[in-house]
C-alpha cells in the first residue's frame, strides 16, 4: 500500500463525508484551483488557519487533526514537525532531552 501523502488524506476525508472539491474549498475559503493543487500535491504550504479550517469542515477528531499536522509538516519537504509542537518542544527542557534521548537510540 502507498504511503499516505497530505493530499491523498484530505481527499479521503473530504469523500467520506461527501463534500465536492469545490463546495470544501468554497467551505474552507480558498479556490477550487488552490484545493485541487493540494490534493494534487502540487501545493504543500498551508497556513495554520487553513489547516484549522480543514480541520474543522472535515469535522477531524484529535488524532486525525494530528495525522493531518504531521503530513503538512512532512509534505513542507523540510526540517519541521507539526506546527502544534515547537512552543510546547521549546519550552519543556525535557521534552528535547527526551527527543535527543530516543532520536540517539534511534527509537
Amino acid at each position: 500500500m502507498a504511503e499516505q501523502t497530505l493530499g491523498s488524506f484530505i481527499t479521503q476525508k473530504r469523500k467520506e463525508r461527501d463534500i465536492t472539491l469545490r463546495g470544501f474549498a468554497e467551505k474552507v475559503g480558498i479556490s477550487p484551483v488552490y484545493m485541487c493543487n493540494i490534493e494534487k500535491g502540487r501545493r504543500f504550504a498551508l497556513s495554520d488557519d487553513i489547516v484549522e479550517r480543514i480541520t474543522n469542515t472535515l469535522l477531524l477528531n484529535k488524532n486525525e487533526k494530528n495525522k493531518l499536522l504531521d503530513l503538512v509538516a512532512k509534505a513542507q519537504n523540510s526540517p519541521t514537525v507539526a506546527s502544534d509542537l515547537p512552543e510546547y518542544i521549546n519550552e519543556r527542557d525535557i521534552v528535547r532531552v527526551a527527543l535527543r534521548t530516543a532520536k540517539d537510540a534511534d527509537a
